[in-house]
């Protein structure tokens, strides 16, 4: 048990700007509060946020975008938040630290305001500067005072720009490890023996579900007309609406379930699944079940990131392992008949699957243990000036 010393309230400003930032953050916020219960957080909050407690300055469906020109029509909308947020430095709810949660395109330039409204900042999940665009490392090392980072090579590579970039394990295994306890059946697909359910992840932005699951849908339909015997299941981010998934699926003529378990729950579930590029691939490995990767964007995105993404893998599963562990089938690579053709091979060929649950549990090793969470409250509770004992 931690003994607290309390000088006086503080507040804490913290920014996630999608589904994965805002469960971390949630994560965070609730450990936090266990050294310290008096902590008050607010800011750019999802509903996992808002669950633990932290009070919405705005919803961050409002700032939410993915791609390089997807964003573009978003803009309006983003000035807008930014012009919010930024209007607490100087309000009577100033805060005593900001935490950035992920969100680069948006964080990177509110810590720059922070900065000169002389609020301190921690940085929760760094940009990945290391991939793409690394004179980024730069701007961070000016404007962000500490960095909570998730990947164990990530001090190293800040050292040389002199940001004390701290290494706190990977937040999906407190995730996981939560979920364990709370385990539920996937009701209506675990009553037949032997039975195989694929999964479609389609992603939680709306910009993901515009260009990937049109495809994933006729995958399906090409896996369905193969093995009629298939169940399709797709799990719902809660940033999306059920009603718009619903129509695109009738308008497939497939049958698919969309459920709302935890991705956990889903994913160990099912015999195969088809995800997007992203966090949930992780949570897919932390399951063991095998998997196959697609990402579709814009024609104009895609190139800009060809020219700027400089590391060999896209999927956090592949960029921890540091090689191939699952396919990855990206932009005109990802057709319905080549990712069907993948799923079909993972589910009939043992060796196939063998390998790749192989590869997953050598990823899962390499995440670690939990306890990322309380390792960023505590330095939450540092930067904010408390000081406690651990018994």
């Amino acid at each position: 048990m931690s003994v607290l010393t309390t000088k006086k309230a503080q507040r804490v400003l913290i920014v996630a700007g999608e589904p994965s930032g805002d469960l971390h953050a949630a994560n965070m916020i609730q450990a936090a509060r266990v050294i310290n219960p008096g902590l008050s957080f607010f800011g750019v909050t999802g509903p996992k946020m808002r669950a633990a407690g932290c009070e919405t300055l705005l919803c961050y469906d409002e700032i939410s975008v993915m791609g390089f020109v997807e964003v573009i029509g978003r803009l309006p909308a983003i000035r807008r938040a930014f012009k919010r947020v930024t209007a607490a430095f100087i309000s009577e709810q100033r805060p005593d630290l900001l935490i950035l949660v992920d969100f680069p395109g948006f964080n990177m330039r509110l810590a720059r305001a922070a900065k000169k409204a002389g609020i301190p900042i921690l940085y929760y999940i760094a940009p990945k500067v290391w991939a793409w665009r690394q004179g980024r490392a730069k701007t961070l090392a000016a404007t962000v005072d500490r960095m909570a980072v998730i990947f164990p090579f990530e001090p190293e590579f800040y050292k040389p720009y002199g940001l004390q970039a701290d290494y706190v394990g990977n937040p999906l295994l407190d995730d996981y490890a939560a979920s364990l306890k709370v385990k539920t059946d996937l009701k209506g697909f675990n009553d037949t023996a032997g039975e195989q359910i694929v999964g479609l992840f389609p992603g939680s932005r709306r910009s993901e579900i515009r260009y990937n699951l049109d495809t994933m849908l006729q995958a399906a339909r090409l896996l369905s007309a193969e093995r009629p015997e298939l169940k399709f299941v797709l799990p719902l981010a809660s940033s999306l609406d059920r009603a718009e998934i619903a129509a695109q699926i009738t308008a497939s003529g497939l049958a698919v379930e969309i459920v709302e378990n935890d991705i956990y729950t889903v994913a160990a579930a099912c015999s195969a699944v088809l995800a997007v590029s992203g966090t949930v691939t992780l949570q897919i490995a932390l399951t063991g079940t095998p998997l196959a990767v697609m990402y579709r964007t814009s024609a104009i995105s895609a190139a800009i990131a060809r020219q700027v993404v400089k590391i060999p893998y896209v999927s956090l599963v592949n960029i921890i392992a540091g090689r191939e562990v699952v396919r990855e089938f990206l932009q005109e690579d990802a057709t319905p008949e080549k990712l069907a053709a993948e799923m079909l091979k993972i589910l009939d060929d043992p060796d196939c699957k063998a390998q790749i649950c192989s590869g997953l549990d050598e990823v899962r090793k390499l995440m670690g243990a939990p306890g990322c969470s309380l390792k960023v409250a505590e330095i939450v509770q540092e930067m904010t000036g408390e000081s406690y004992e651990k018994s």
